[in-house]
Formats: C-alpha cells, sequence, structure tokens
C-alpha cells in the first residue's frame, strides 16, 4: 500500500533552509519507506491559497494544496521562525483546512531559525496549532539553525542524527494502517 506522504515549507523564500531542511526528512523517509514522497512549497503556492479567505471559495490550485494536505497519512511540517513563530502563510493552510482530516493524523515537526533561542517555536507554536486540530505530533522536533547549513545543504550530523530518530518515529506511527487508524478513532468517539 502507497502512502501518502506530504512536506510543507512554510517558507516565503528561496533558496531556503526551511525547504533543504524538509527535503532532508522527505529524502529520508522515501528512502526507508521506498516510495515518493510530496512537498509543497508555499513560495510557490501561497499566491493561490491568498485567494480564498475561507474555505468555500478554494478553487484550482489552492483546493489541490488543501485537499493534499487533509488526505495525507503523515506531514511533514517546517516553517522559518519569523517573528518569534511560524509564517503567516503557513498559518493560513492550516485556516483553510477541514480539522475533521487531522483526528489521529502524524505530524513531524520543523523549524529554521538565526540562532538557538528560536528552537522552541516547535513546542509552543507548532505543537499547540496541531493539537488544536487533534493531530498526533511526533515526540522528536527538527530545528536547524543558520550554522547547520553549507550552501543551504544541511551539514551538521547531529541534525542528521534528530532526523534520523524522527523519521525512526514517524515509521513507527505509519505501521499502523488508516484503517486501524480510522476504526481506533471510531471507536474513541
Amino acid at each position: 500500500m502507497t502512502l501518502k506522504i506530504l512536506g510543507i515549507s512554510g517558507s516565503l523564500t528561496r533558496p531556503s533552509r526551511t525547504t533543504a531542511l524538509l527535503r532532508c526528512i522527505l529524502d529520508a523517509l522515501a528512502l526507508r519507506l521506498r516510495q515518493p514522497v510530496t512537498l509543497i512549497e508555499l513560495v510557490d503556492d501561497a499566491p493561490h491559497l491568498f485567494s480564498a479567505l475561507g474555505r468555500a471559495q478554494l478553487a484550482g490550485r489552492a483546493a489541490e494544496v488543501i485537499r493534499a494536505v487533509e488526505e495525507a497519512d503523515l506531514l511533514v511540517v517546517g516553517t522559518p521562525v519569523y517573528r518569534a513563530s511560524y509564517t503567516g502563510a503557513l498559518k493560513h493552510v492550516f485556516d483553510l483546512v477541514d480539522h475533521r482530516a487531522f483526528v489521529g493524523k502524524p505530524v513531524l515537526l520543523a523549524a529554521t531559525g538565526g540562532t538557538p533561542l528560536h528552537g522552541l517555536v516547535t513546542e509552543h507554536q507548532l505543537r499547540p496549532l496541531f493539537g488544536f486540530l487533534n493531530a498526533l505530533t511526533l515526540p522528536t522536533a527538527v530545528y536547524a539553525t543558520e550554522q547547520d547549513f553549507a550552501d543551504f545543504r544541511l551539514s551538521n550530523p547531529k541534525t542528521i542524527l534528530r532526523i534520523d530518530r524522527a523519521v525512526s518515529e514517524a515509521l513507527g506511527q505509519l505501521n499502523l494502517c488508516p484503517a486501524d487508524r480510522t476504526a481506533q478513532l471510531a471507536s474513541a468517539s
């Protein structure tokens, strides 16, 4: 069975350390699952998404993006730290989704920032967002600073080891097939 693994980069710049970090995580998942993964870059898709101020206005590419987010079996969500939080473009994506699609959905959190001081954005900003959606955020989040990259390529071995740990946690969650997860959620209601 092919799983739908989707990464979302909340970065609005290119090149982007956040996108580079997500590519590393997604590549590790693709290698271990032996299947393709998908990356949505908001630098490309934000203009489409901002044409819809509410779910009823979704059309074209914006509707495709939101549908892909809702249908994913695993989300890998990354953001640059912007004013001590995630980007507004990333927030807009999750303002448009149907919250019922996230119950029990595993989410791997990632972020990038200029200094280690912003490292708690995954805990104080992203985790509460996905908690509100009733998603299952994985225990290990991945945070990287500018010093962890060389020419927009991840180069810090400690961050790479953290990615490996987070990917292992994600694979553990994916061992429950979607039908089993749906049955578990139905019985809990």
